[in-house]
């Protein structure tokens, strides 16, 4: 039988991105990114349970009123949305920054624009955001009401009646009927299903679609709350975040009994294949798992947006240099004429406007330093360019929006599409958790006229299902499951067995046992287990052939590439028995140290076993996972698997999937001491240097860069990573695992997992993705910087966790190659664009200041000013970082390569940055000074000049994306000859109004040839330098993209398949 697998489950790609930058700061590997543990995995004290009484909801919150029922996943209320809702978003700096120059400029010494006018590009931005917040938060509200207004049937007064759900209390009994949602969480008393088993689908809390199996305790289950009192005690742990645990023990009729996870029913899941369920409700409104979950997702940033974030604070330095400049000069100035200031415009110190002179507009020499200084901030206030964060939000829904409709990463055979989940809000369980392998069968055709039935078995592991079909094949069909028994048609016999006790998976035994009484009223332990831990608790005196023969059949199953398990058996005698299970029953009913207990019980009766033989079931790969593989290592991606697998099925699986080659060294660690490990990592770092310097190449991260020549591969087991992780021996790993092309991690715990990927995550800046389907795989893929999930049948822990969400593993190619090599250039781009787009129009103002004489006065009107970046130049940049696309996806894949662009950073460097700067300020300059010049003998005023430099950088800075632009289209046509049209339209309508400065003032100048004649100088002036440097560089120097381009323009499709391009180096400088 086959359980179809992507990877193995999992896989962790490191992308590397040019220098290995070693932070000082040491970090230990299961560092606190997330979460872990939720509370069920802890133990408990009195003082952290609840007590809840049966059917008695006054008694149960007599001592502690516990939450109502009624839920609220909105925000804010009428009266709290503005202050709240300001409150967040002033957590951006940059809107404070904004706040300050817009109060600085309503005072009255330092107002250079118009007091409304100064306000509303801050005011613009908050008002859309608010605007979005407040529907979003209405469609809460509405949600909400619907929520709490359903209608459910619970117990009062000896019958059951419908209420409302926001008004049930814990310690109520309720009635669920077939296909109906639970509304609160609770513990099962009994169902229709005479073995008191239900069946739940709980979908809408983790994702999973396969039918789980729910308990009720045989104590309860013939108890009908219509016809006798039901009365007793809950005694369970306070609320918590995970929906895989649970810790109770209830007491009825004088009885103890244990409470755990297959007893509880979750709000939010739905009753499936049972007629009805009656519980007590025990966690309600927003106590419950399902909104104890119901938060965002983990919240990650690009480390494009951290490097953006630099050069705005070297932008910011730049401001002050430039508010410094003026004001030093001012200050000269002032100080060479202060025997003129008394009649000198602008700065005269006397009115003699009324008689006798009194002090005008003049504040004395060092406060007129001041407050030009800051005069001058408020001036060139878009050096900072507020617009680009909400551009950069747009554009990444944009982005997401054509990811999410890309048929090619569509999932036909789960018919899911790919899914963009960072920052969505969603029921995730944050720390997932083991559950327990049952397998139910259900009848799937039960035709009265018929006397066959189908049946179909229901599990939450793939694995267990094949093992039941299999064992079914064989004439050992299941055929009934309940909490108590189960019955087995052994050769057309049936036989029943009673279940006495489970002793579920955990990670520190790695295997899982139960004691059944066996027909001939025997008392057997069945356990079943890693290899590693059912041949510690084997007798291996026993039936040694049979051990001897399952040694070899496992190894022969490992190097399929097969998943394998022990199983072993033991009969209890009745002594044996009675201590087992009078410790059992102490154990489950604790509450406090329960699974401690437990734990120590199973050792206690996991030992001398006799083996019973061995299973091995087919991980099958998904399809494209080999070539997924090979294209994302030659695109640079460093590929570390980590999976629970034993070595031997992990290495195998290595060379089916081409992860693992023929002519890679391997370097094998399995060590079972620190010491050991220390001198395995010790020899493999000698081992892995020496073949680096037999290649001859190495670079400056520490990995080898002659991967075909030479490559090594690491391979290391989860018992060295336990002696080596939080330790000092991380650093000699981190040290090896550089040096390896690939580095392959067998039988690691979920959290050995997360510790790998934060041993590269806390040591370098380079980007971690960890991909996987499975919930061992949620910490993992919550560590890494992106985290993939895959929706497969290991179930929808690992979507639900996730950033991104996809149907096979093959799909991150193109997510990677395509999607993520076109966002990085349109991103980059569009950053360094806004920034030149800001600096250009603030250095017009700055010449004009200067020329001036340090006035700040400015001719480009302010409402010109204020408009600049949210309606003249806005939209284009918005279009082209969603629409443009600079290479072909077929080229993309073809090439892999290519997607080194990223690594080497050539769409957003620094070099770029101060290139970009020096033509932002020749632009700046032509833009001045050709109008000045131009103007310079005639009678033309400030407002008509301050138009034609607001409609040259207009015209300028969308003429210099267009240059840039690799994909036209007809929005991209629209937008951005549309922004030019719109500004001269906007121009117009301020110098139409009276009340406003320069009015009339483009009617004027426009009607003359010399302002078209400028604007036309301006734009060959600004730009023909650009294009000179571009195209000289393009034609002597040019990078792999411009070479695949020119490709794509002059070659037909068919040449272009057959024609071979010649890349840079993946973590190289390019070729210059």
């Amino acid at each position: 039988m086959d359980s179809q697998n992507p990877f193995e489950g999992e896989i962790s790609l490191n992308r590397r991105k040019g220098e290995n930058s070693v932070r000082e700061v040491r970090h230990g590997s299961r560092g606190g990114d997330i979460e872990l543990l939720g509370l069920s995995h802890k133990e408990i004290g009195d003082d952290d349970a609840r007590l809840v009484y049966l059917n008695d909801p006054v008694k149960s919150n007599e001592r502690y009123e516990f939450a109502g029922n009624s839920i609220r996943t909105s925000k804010y209320s009428v009266f709290s949305f503005l202050p709240r809702n300001l409150f967040r978003q002033f957590h951006r700096v940059a809107y404070i920054y904004f706040l300050i120059i817009a109060v600085l400029n309503q005072l009255p010494q330092l107002a250079v624009f118009g007091r409304g006018a100064s306000i509303m590009p801050l005011a613009f931005v908050l008002s859309v955001t608010a605007v979005k917040d407040a529907y979003e938060d209405w469609r809460r509200h509405r949600s909400d009401r619907v929520e709490n207004n359903r209608l459910a049937w619970v117990l009062v007064d000896d019958e059951f009646q419908q209420k409302k759900w926001k008004d049930i209390q814990v310690g109520e009994i309720l009635k669920i009927q077939a296909n109906e949602t639970f509304p609160c969480d609770i513990v099962l008393l009994s169902t229709s299903e005479p073995t008191g088993v239900a069946f739940v689908q709980t979908v809408n809390l983790d994702g999973e679609s396969n039918l789980k199996t729910r308990y009720a305790k045989q104590e309860t289950i013939s108890k009908i709350p219509e016809e006798e009192m039901i009365n007793g005690l809950i005694k369970c742990e306070r609320p918590n975040r995970n929906i895989y645990g649970f810790q109770a023990n209830m007491e009825v009729e004088g009885k103890r009994l244990s409470l755990g996870p297959s007893n509880i029913l979750l709000r939010g899941c739905e009753l499936k294949n049972t007629a009805w369920a009656i519980g007590v409700a025990v966690y309600c409104g927003r106590e419950t798992k399902a909104m104890l979950n119901s938060s965002g997702a983990p919240s990650k940033r690009s480390h494009l947006e951290t490097r953006m974030n630099f050069e705005t604070i070297i932008l910011s330095l730049f401001l002050t240099l430039l508010c410094s400049i003026v004001s030093v000069c001012a200050a000269v100035w002032l100080r060479h004429r202060k025997d003129e200031l008394d009649i000198l415009p602008f700065y005269r110190r006397k009115d003699f406007a009324h008689g006798a002179p009194q002090n005008f507009n003049y504040y004395g020499w060092g406060l007129e330093i001041i407050f030009t200084f800051l005069m001058s901030v408020i001036v060139f206030q878009i050096m900072i360019p507020i617009s680009l964060y909400i551009s950069m939000e747009l554009v990444r829904v944009g982005q997401a929006y054509f990811m999410i409709r890309d048929m090619l990463l569509y999932d036909e055979e789960s018919n899911s599409r790919f899914q963009c989940r960072s920052g969505w809000e969603d029921f995730a369980a944050k720390d997932g958790g083991e559950a327990c392998n049952t397998i139910v069968p259900l009848v799937v055709d039960d035709t009265s006229d018929s006397p066959v039935k189908l049946l179909d078995y229901q599990g939450e592991s793939p694995d267990e299902q094949a093992l039941a079909y299999a064992a079914a094949a064989y004439g050992f069909m299941l055929t009934e499951r309940t909490s108590g028994h189960i019955a087995i048609n052994i050769q057309g016999e049936r036989q029943r067995f009673n279940v006495l006790g489970l002793h579920e998976f955990d990670s520190d035994r790695k295997r899982m046992s139960v004691i059944l009484g066996c027909p001939d009223k025997t008392v057997k332990v069945f356990v079943k287990g890693a290899d590693t831990s059912m041949f510690s608790v084997i007798d291996r005196s026993l039936n040694t052939n049979i051990i001897h023969a399952t040694e070899a059949h496992l190894q022969t199953y490992s190097s399929m590439g097969l998943r394998t398990l022990v199983f072993g058996i033991r009969e209890l005698n009745n002594s044996e028995f009675e201590q087992w299970h009078l410790a059992f029953e102490a154990a489950s009913t604790a509450i406090i140290g329960r699974a401690a207990l437990l734990r120590k019980v199973a050792n206690n009766v996991e030992n001398s076993l006799t083996i019973l033989g061995a299973s091995a079931i087919e991980d099958k790969l998904q399809q494209g996972v080999p070539e997924a593989i090979e294209s994302l290592r030659t695109a640079g991606i460093k590929a570390w698997v980590l999976t629970g697998d034993k070595q031997e099925t992990a290495i195998s699986i290595g060379y089916s999937s081409k992860l693992l080659t023929s002519k890679m060294t391997s370097i094998i660690i399995n060590s079972n001491s620190k010491q050991s490990s220390r001198r395995s990592l010790e020899d493999a770092l000698v081992t892995s240097k020496k073949l680096t310097i037999t290649s001859g190449i190495t670079h400056n991260t520490g990995a080898s860069d002659a991967a075909a020549v030479n490559p090594v591969a690491l391979i290391i087991d989860g018992t060295s990573l336990v002696h080596i992780l939080d330790s000092e021996l991380e650093e000699l790993l981190f040290e090896l695992a550089t040096k390896c092309s690939v580095v392959l991690c067998c039988r690691v715990a979920p959290l050995q997992k997360a510790g790998i990927v934060a041993l590269v995550k806390n040591r370098t800046r380079d980007m971690t993705l960890a991909i996987g389907d499975g919930a061992n795989d949620v910490s993992m893929i919550q560590m890494a910087d992106v985290g993939v999930g895959i929706s497969g049948r290991e179930g929808q822990q690992a979507v639900m966790a996730s950033d991104f969400a996809m149907g096979q593993f093959r799909f991150l190619v193109p997510l990677l190659l395509v999607h993520g090599h076109w966002n990085y250039q349109r991103m980059g781009y569009m950053i360094l664009y806004n920034f030149y787009r800001n600096a250009v129009f603030v250095l017009v103002l700055f010449w004009y200041v200067i020329f001036t004489s340090f006035t700040l006065t400015t001719a480009i009107t302010e409402w010109s000013s204020m408009l600049y970046s949210i309606i003249y130049t806005a939209l284009p940049t918005i279009v082209v970082g969603i629409l443009d696309k600079d290479l072909s996806r077929r080229t993309l894949l073809k090439y892999p390569q290519l997607y080194g662009a990223g690594h080497r950073q050539e769409a957003y460097n620094s070099k770029l940055f101060w290139l970009t700067m020096i033509d932002t300020l020749w632009q700046s300059v032509a833009v001045f000074s050709i109008p000045l010049f131009a103007y310079w003998a005639s009678s033309i005023d400030g407002s008509s000049i301050g138009d034609l430099w607001t409609l040259a950088v207009v015209i300028l800075v969308n003429l210099h994306l267009a240059m840039d632009i690799s994909r036209w289209s007809w929005i991209t046509h629209a937008v951005i000859w549309g922004s030019i049209i719109a500004t001269f339209i906007c121009v117009t309508i301020i110098d139409a109004v009276p009340i406003f400065s320069g009015y009339w003032a483009i009617f004027h100048v426009a009607k003359t040839e010399l302002f078209w004649l400028c604007l036309l100088a301006i734009v060959l002036a600004a730009l023909i330098p650009r294009y000179v440097v571009k195209f000289l560089y393009q034609y002597y120097s040019p990078c792999d993209i411009q070479i695949a381009r020119e490709a794509e323009k002059f070659r037909s499709p068919r040449e272009l398949r057959n024609t071979k391009i010649e890349t840079n180096p993946i973590l190289g400088s390019p070729h210059r």
